[in-house]
Parts: C-alpha cells; structure tokens; sequence
C-alpha cells in the first residue's frame, strides 16, 4: 500500500474502489511510465542532436531550418510533458479520463508546433488560412470550456458556504 501513497493513490480510496476503477487506475499509471519512458528518450535523443550539431557542424540557431527543427523537437517533448501531467491530474483528482480543456490544449500546442516547423516556401495560402483557423477554433473553445470551468467553481463554493 506505500507504492500507492507514493503514486499520491490514497489507500482508503484504493480499497472502496471498483474492480473498474482500479483497472483504470493501473492503465493510467502504465500508460505514464510509457509516456515518461518516452519523453525521457526523446529529451536523450535532442540532447544528443544538439551536442552533435554544436561540435561536428557549424551549428547555427538563428538560420530558420535549424531554428525549426530544434524547437520542432522541444515542442514535441512539450507535448508530450502536458499529456502526462493531464494523466497524473486524473489519477490525484480522480476525474475522467477525458478533460476538454486538456485535450483542446494539447491540440493548440501542436498546431502552433506545427507553425513553427512549417516550410513557408512550399506552404499554400490556404495551409497556412487552415491553420489559423484551426488556432482561433481551438482557442474559443479553450476560452468557452475556461470560461465554464470558472462559472462551476464559482457555483461550487457558493454551495460550500450556504
């Protein structure tokens, strides 16, 4: 039981918990050592770039190919962070799995990731119209799902003090 302490898993919650739930529990925390495993090589492999680049290229941050691919590859391990950190707030808060604002997020991270690496030379008008409109789309929804994520709250603690 301090393996699940240590997972911040209360045991009291652990022990009243469904088979279901406990199955879901064990996904999400399986599915986390993946993602770390992952995020920990990925960060090994830019690393490892990086250093290449600096001592057997004329390693230039400022030339925009260079530029876009380096912080192509930060963006992803961003990602890939924010992910992981929206599975471990479902595992402490016990909420579902599913989180809008974290999935409309993580989609705006990866289409401004997307602007970033993009190819300008050989991207069309209307590329580049879709994925600010994509950008503006994910961002009123952002502020629709915030916007009534704070009204909730808001009601939430008017019911705790009456």
């Amino acid at each position: 039981m301090k393996f699940l302490e240590h997972l911040d898993i209360k045991t009291t919650q652990w022990e009243v918990a469904s088979a279901y739930e406990k199955f879901e529990q064990v996904v999400v925390l399986i599915l986390t050592g993946l993602i770390i495993v992952v995020i920990a090589i990925a960060v090994w492999h830019l690393t490892i770039k990086i250093l290449f680049s600096l001592v057997l290229t004329s390693f230039d941050p400022t030339e925009p190919g260079v530029f876009q691919t380096v912080f192509g590859m930060i963006f992803t391990v961003i990602i890939a962070l924010e992910f992981k950190h929206s599975i471990l707030i479902m595992v402490k808060r016990h909420e579902s799995i599913v989180q809008v604002r974290t999935v409309v997020l993580i989609a705006m991270l990866a289409v401004i990731r997307k602007f970033i690496i993009i190819d300008l030379s050989s991207t069309t008008a209307n590329q580049m119209f879709a994925l600010a409109a994509g950008v503006l789309a994910l961002g009123a929804v952002y502020w629709l799902v915030r916007d009534q994520d704070r009204k909730t709250e808001i009601a939430e603690r008017e019911r705790q003090v009456k």
